[in-house]
């Protein structure tokens, strides 16, 4: 079923929407949610989360791309059930890793607040995956957004480690000094 056609049955307000964004999106959602959580009953909980947020906004909005659309809301809902449960256990993992590479070269929350929109910020953030090279851009996003782990993404691309690694260093250093140009502080 086509995108435009699922997102009709949710205007319609009709339940096999959610059925049809399942069989389309759910692995798509599960994985971003697992590659955040690391379990697969709270993935499964993120992914059914999404669908019910989904439900909730989708007569107010009409997204572009529903795939998109979808993934922010998995990732959103999987990273603040992340937090939660971060909160309650102070362990290691994958998400804690990417927020501490990308401690020095993104403003904190307060100061985006302070200095600019989210909006501006997306927008910066934006026309600076534009200007990268395409392996870089897809190494960047699918650790940075997506959180898949270094070797998943060396193994995705083909590519060592050691290589990806390297690009996701000298992106976060390009990124600063790009953002830095733009006038937001760090």
């Amino acid at each position: 079923m086509e995108d435009g056609d699922i997102i009709q049955l949710y205007w319609e307000r009709k339940e096999r929407a959610i059925s049809e964004t399942d069989k389309k999106y759910g692995r798509y959602c599960y994985r971003i949610a697992y590659n955040i959580l690391q379990n697969n009953e709270d993935s499964e909980e993120c992914v059914s989360d999404t669908y019910l947020k989904t439900w909730s906004c989708i007569p107010d909005d009409y997204p572009k791309m529903f795939s998109a659309y979808l993934g922010k809301i998995t990732r959103n809902i999987a990273i603040n059930r992340y937090r939660r449960l971060r909160a309650k256990k102070r362990g290691g993992g994958e998400i804690e890793q990417i927020f501490h590479e990308l401690e020095g070269c993104i403003p904190s929350k307060q100061s985006v607040e302070k200095e600019w929109e989210t909006n501006q910020l997306i927008e910066h953030v934006n026309r600076f995956l534009a200007s990268l090279k395409v392996e870089q851009r897809i190494v960047f996003v699918k650790r940075y957004w997506y959180a898949q782990p270094i070797h998943s993404i060396a193994n995705e691309l083909s590519i060592s480690e050691s290589k990806v690694k390297s690009i996701l260093f000298r992106c976060r250093k390009k990124l600063k000094h790009f953002l830095e140009e733009e006038g937001i502080n760090l």
